[in-house]
C-alpha cells in the first residue's frame, strides 16, 4: 500500500471535487489528507479514533480517482483501509449492530419489497412525516428516504429468459440484485426488455442475493468475498454480466482486487453497466418520440468509479423528443454513497439538499439515474423542497421510446 500512498504528490487538483470537503473545509477530510493519515497508519500502526471518524465521512464517491492527475488509486486505499479499520475491532458495539442491521435488510431484497406497502402505510398514517421531522439523525433519514414506489411497479419480476428479437447477439446474465429488486422491480423488467429488442438473450437467474457491494465498499471484506463467489458461481456461464446499479458494477469489476486469482480477473472483465452494453451496437429497436425535459444525474459509482459519462447520454439522446439537461455541478455525490446516508445522515442530507437545488434548476420534469441508492435520495430531497422530480433509470425511458406508449 505504501506505493499507492507515494503516488499523491498533494496538488490539490482532488479538493474542489471531494463533497466533505466542500462542505466541512477540513484538509483531513479531503482526499489528500485521508492519505496523509493512511501514511500515518502504515508507519506507525496507529489508528486513531480521529482517523477513523475521518476514513469513515469519506464518501467513497471517487470524484478524486477522476480529477487527479497523478493517477492516484484512491479507491484502492480507501477500500484497504476500510478493511484494515474493520480487521481493527475498534468499532463500538452500537456502531457494529448498525451496520449487520443494514446489511441484513438492504442486502436480502424479499424483506426490502415487504417494506414497500409498510412504508406506504406509513406516509398515510404520517409516521413516516413524523420521522423525517426528528432530531434523531438517523430517524430523520430514514423517514427522509422512505421510498415513494407503486407496489405494483416494485413487485413487477424479470422472467428467467427473455430471448432476443431477431438474431442473437449473445447471452448475458441480468444481475437482478439487492435494492434493485427489493424495490425497483420495473427496472429490472425493463432492462431485460430493451435488451432483448436490441437483440441480446437475456437470463436473469433468482441467484445471487447480492454481490457484496455493500460490504465492500464498507470494508467488510470477508462477507463481500462470500458473496463475490457466490455472484461468479452463478453468473460465470455467460457471455456478459450485465448490471443496471453502479455501485454493483463497480464492485463486480473490482472482484479482482478483492479476491485476486484468475477466475475473479476473468469474471470480472465479463462485467458490463447495461448502457455500455447498449451503446456499444447500432440500434436495432426503433425510438418512438418521447417529449420530456430530463436532467441526468451522474452516479459517482458509474462516472468516476467506473468512467461511465457518455453511453448514458447518447442512449438518451437517440430518443426523439426527449430534452437532454445538465444540472450544475455534476461531480459532486447526491450523499446517497451506498449506505453512507445511513451512517452519516447529517452530510447526507446536507449533499442531498445541494443535489436536489441544482437538478431542479435545470427545470427538468424528471432526471435520469443509473442507481437505486442515488434514485432514493433524489426523490427524498427534491420532495423535500417542494417539488419531487419523478426519477426513472435509463433504461426505462428507452422501454417506454421502444414501446411507444409515452412517459413511464
Amino acid at each position: 500500500m505504501r506505493d499507492l500512498i507515494d503516488d499523491c504528490v498533494h496538488c490539490g487538483f482532488c479538493l474542489p471535487t471531494c463533497p466533505t470537503y466542500q462542505l466541512w473545509d477540513e484538509e483531513m477530510d479531503s482526499p489528500r489528507g485521508r492519505i496523509v493519515l493512511m501514511g500515518e497508519h502504515e508507519n506507525t500502526a496507529t489508528l486513531s479514533d480521529a482517523m477513523i471518524t475521518h476514513f469513515d465521512r469519506c464518501l467513497g464517491c471517487m470524484a478524486c480517482v477522476t480529477a487527479c492527475p497523478s493517477g492516484v488509486q484512491y479507491d484502492k486505499l480507501i477500500t484497504t483501509t476500510r478493511a484494515r479499520v474493520q480487521a481493527s475491532g475498534k468499532r463500538s458495539r452500537k456502531e457494529r449492530l448498525l451496520r449487520r442491521g443494514v446489511y441484513e435488510l438492504f442486502t436480502h431484497h424479499q424483506r426490502l419489497r415487504a417494506l414497500v406497502p409498510l412504508t406506504g402505510l406509513g406516509r398515510r398514517s404520517g409516521a413516516v412525516g413524523l420521522a423525517a421531522r426528528s432530531k434523531v439523525p438517523f430517524v430523520r433519514t430514514l423517514g427522509e428516504l422512505a421510498p415513494r414506489l407503486d407496489p405494483r411497479r416494485a413487485r413487477e419480476r424479470t422472467p428467467a429468459v427473455t430471448p432476443a428479437a431477431g438474431a442473437s447477439r449473445g447471452r448475458v446474465a441480468l444481475l437482478q440484485g439487492c435494492v434493485q429488486r427489493g424495490f425497483f422491480g420495473d427496472v429490472n423488467a425493463a432492462t431485460a426488455r430493451v435488451l432483448a429488442a436490441e437483440g441480446w438473450e437475456v437470463h436473469a437467474p433468482a441467484a445471487p442475493r447480492c454481490c457484496g457491494a455493500l460490504q465492500y465498499h464498507e470494508g467488510d471484506h470477508d462477507e463481500a468475498r462470500e458473496l463475490a463467489q457466490q455472484t461468479i458461481d452463478a453468473l460465470n456461464d455467460y457471455d456478459l454480466v450485465v448490471t443496471n446499479a453502479a455501485g454493483c458494477g463497480s464492485a463486480m469489476k473490482e472482484y479482482g482486487h478483492l479476491i485476486g486469482d484468475g477466475r475473479s480477473l476473468a469474471f470480472a472483465e465479463k462485467v458490463r453497466d447495461v448502457t455500455e452494453v447498449l451503446a456499444a451496437e447500432a440500434p436495432r429497436a426503433e425510438r418512438n418520440p418521447l417529449a420530456m425535459k430530463v436532467a441526468y444525474h451522474d452516479a459517482c459509482h458509474l462516472a468516476h468509479a467506473q468512467g461511465i459519462r457518455q453511453p448514458p447520454r447518447e442512449l438518451l439522446r437517440s430518443i426523439p423528443g426527449l430534452e437532454l439537461l445538465e444540472p450544475s455541478d455534476p461531480e459532486i455525490c447526491c450523499g446517497s454513497a451506498g449506505i453512507y446516508n445511513l451512517l452519516q445522515p447529517d452530510a447526507a442530507s446536507d449533499l442531498g439538499r445541494r443535489k436536489a437545488e441544482r437538478l431542479l434548476a435545470t427545470g427538468a420534469e424528471a432526471v435520469a439515474a443509473a442507481n437505486p441508492g442515488c434514485t432514493l435520495q433524489i426523490t427524498a430531497h427534491t420532495a423535500a423542497q417542494g417539488r419531487e422530480l419523478p426519477v426513472y433509470h435509463p433504461v426505462q425511458l428507452l422501454d417506454a421510446s421502444i414501446a411507444g406508449k409515452g412517459a413511464p
